[in-house]
């Protein structure tokens, strides 16, 4: 009989996502409004992970907040 495969609990580095409801405390916003700001094209865009899954990258909230402190 094979071994099970241990499922990973921590993520490598560089792969961390934030679900909505992160992403709207970190920006002290509605929990709609992420999806507001990507659907108008000045956010990241979620990933879909699964079916019912949706989760931000955190490399990709990093770039977009560097960006807007270099046009401030």
């Amino acid at each position: 009989m094979a071994a099970k495969a241990t499922p990973q609990t921590t993520p490598k580095p560089g792969n961390e996502f934030l679900s909505a409801e992160q992403v709207s405390h970190r920006y002290g916003v509605h929990r709609a409004t992420p999806y507001r700001w990507a659907h108008q094209g000045d956010f990241p865009k979620p990933i879909k992970l699964g079916a019912n899954v949706t989760r931000w990258a955190l490399a990709d909230l990093e770039a977009w907040e560097q960006s807007q402190k270099e046009v401030s």
